[in-house]
Order: structure tokens, then C-alpha cells, then sequence
């Protein structure tokens, strides 16, 4: 058990997630200032004593994402200076992480540049929800959590109602995460090929699998412009029966997908966590919010009291 004294501090893009995360640990929340200048520059000041404390800062990297994740390393670099003894950086959306490899040549991996910039303001350890390519954890040379959403998630399917489904991956790379998935809920797994056209467009090719009489529940790491919405389609070409449910970690919801949930017939609910905020013109009845406070704040009390986590962790 550490001797160091437990306190959680937010940025500014998900205060209430820190909020839920230590009324569950039963601590304050720590006291800091974000001001966004008339320049567009961001300025932050930590309002409080820290001194050899462990922090554990509260900061998804969403929209903006480059405000979002300034500001994270602006904080990391206010905890190092004011002395603080660890500080642990919780980032359930990471930034960046799709750009996970060089897909063409000259292009940036981004998703290594966000790593090396946390590790050079100083930052002992890194937490994330359902990153984009699990092995991205090997950019880092600190130790790293990778969690999943996937226990949160399957609490919300384990229930009668939801035995005649089973769960689809829409593609190949997220085939891991669906087994391991439907392993959780004791259903059949079924994996959509696709090929994306371009940047944006993306065609399912064929479906391996029995999904004939069963709904779909679609599990995916992001939902952006909601490509994955327009692949059920597909599953009812190949006998998929009753409205399709989705269950995804994070809820980016840009206006396309916004559109594409709103107007589809086959679509019944998008099941989400809050690892994004959700701001109210991206709710609706189809919309389902499941808090991922109580995994992380498990998750920051077992590295705190110096416990193992490896139950928790996603490895493929």
C-alpha cells in the first residue's frame, strides 16, 4: 500500500467523469484551473498542494483532440514541477489511435508521436479504455493499462432477452475484442470482411459465420462517421433477424453517423460508455449511456494500494 496520499484531478474535456470516479473512491476532487486565452493558447494552474502525492489525472482526449491533449501535457508538466510523486495519466479516449501505422509511405504514426510527447513531460503511467490496435502499448517505455470496456459493456447483454443474438465483428481486427466478447456472453461470434475504398468509405466483402435467425449485437472500439452502421445490411442479406444493437466504447458520434442512427429502421439501440462525453444533440432514445467511472476507478485504487490488475487488462 502506498504511503503517498490518493488524489484524482480532471482537465477540462470530461470533469464529470472525474467527478464520478472519486465520489466512488471517496476523495475530493482536486482543485485546478484551465483557461483557454484570446490567443487560442491554454493555461493551466494546479490550486492546490501536491506535493509527493500520486495523481491521477482525468483527461479523454476527444473533441477538440489537439485542445484536449495540450492541456494533458500542460498538466503533466504543472505535476512534475510542483513535485508531485507520481502522476498517472487516465486517458480512456486515446488520441491519435487509429494512426497506429504507416498505411502509406510518408506518412506520420501519430499514435507513436502522442506517446513520446506523454513520456517527455514526465508521466509514470498510462491508462487507456479499448485502444484502437492494443499493440500500441508497445510505444511506450513507462508502464501501461490497457483496459476494456467489455466487462461494462456485457452486463447490459447478459440478460434473457438478449439469447437468440450473436456478436458481430465488423472487421477482421476487431475479431479479438468480438470473441472475446461473446465468450463473455456465451454467444455464437460472427466476423464481417470488409475493404475500405478510401479514407472514409468502407465495403463488407463477405460474412464467416451463423448470424441466420439470430439479431446482431455489433461490437467496434469507435464509433466516428458510423461506416460500421452502414454494414448491417449485409448480416440480413445472410438471414439476420429483429433490429440490430451495437456496442461500442466510445462514443465519438460525428454528424454522419448522428444522421445514419436517426433514419435507419434495422438499428434499435447504440449501447456506449462514457469514456467521451456525450453532449445532449448527440442523445436520443436509440443512445444508451453505461458509466466506465466504476472500472477506472477500480482500476486507480488497485495501482494505488499496489494490487494487480490483470484481470482487467485487454491483451489481443
Amino acid at each position: 500500500m502506498s504511503s503517498h496520499s490518493l488524489r484524482i484531478f480532471t482537465g477540462s474535456a470530461h470533469p464529470q467523469l472525474a467527478i464520478e470516479i472519486a465520489d466512488i473512491l471517496g476523495v475530493p476532487l482536486g482543485h485546478s484551473t484551465t483557461r483557454h486565452l484570446p490567443d487560442s493558447e491554454i493555461h493551466v494552474m494546479i490550486d492546490e498542494n501536491v506535493r509527493d502525492q500520486d495523481i491521477f489525472l482525468i483527461q479523454p482526449c476527444g473533441e477538440p483532440v489537439n485542445d484536449n491533449f495540450m492541456e494533458l501535457l500542460l498538466y503533466l508538466d504543472a505535476f512534475r514541477r510542483a513535485s508531485a510523486h507520481t502522476v498517472t495519466a487516465v486517458i480512456p479516449y486515446f488520441p491519435y489511435a487509429r494512426q497506429d501505422r504507416m498505411a502509406k509511405g510518408r506518412e506520420s504514426i501519430s499514435a507513436r508521436v502522442a506517446a513520446t510527447l506523454l513520456e517527455a513531460e514526465g508521466v509514470h503511467r498510462v491508462v487507456f479504455v479499448d485502444i484502437h490496435n492494443p499493440a500500441s502499448q508497445g510505444y511506450f517505455n513507462i508502464p501501461v493499462d490497457p483496459l476494456s470496456a467489455i466487462p461494462v459493456l456485457g452486463e447490459y447483454f447478459r440478460r434473457p432477452e438478449f439469447a437468440d443474438c450473436a456478436v458481430v465483428s465488423p472487421d477482421v481486427g476487431r475479431a479479438g475484442l468480438a470473441g472475446k466478447f461473446a465468450e463473455f456472453l456465451n454467444l455464437p461470434l460472427v466476423v464481417m470482411h470488409k475493404r475500405r475504398t478510401n479514407f472514409q468509405e468502407i465495403r463488407t466483402t463477405h460474412v464467416v459465420g451463423d448470424i441466420k435467425g439470430r439479431r446482431p449485437i455489433i461490437i467496434d472500439d469507435i464509433i466516428a462517421s458510423g461506416s460500421v452502421l452502414k454494414q448491417i445490411d449485409t448480416l440480413y442479406d445472410q438471414g439476420a433477424e429483429g433490429k440490430a444493437y451495437f456496442a461500442i466504447t466510445h462514443p465519438v458520434l460525428l454528424p454522419p453517423a448522428l444522421g445514419i442512427l436517426a433514419n435507419h429502421e434495422r438499428i434499435e439501440k447504440l449501447v456506449v460508455t462514457n469514456t467521451l462525453p456525450v453532449a445532449p444533440f448527440k442523445r436520443s432514445e436509440k443512445v444508451e449511456i453505461l458509466s466506465i467511472a466504476p472500472l477506472l476507478a477500480d482500476i486507480i485504487d488497485r495501482i494505488h494500494h499496489g494490487r494487480s490488475i490483470s484481470e482487467r487488462l485487454v491483451l489481443s
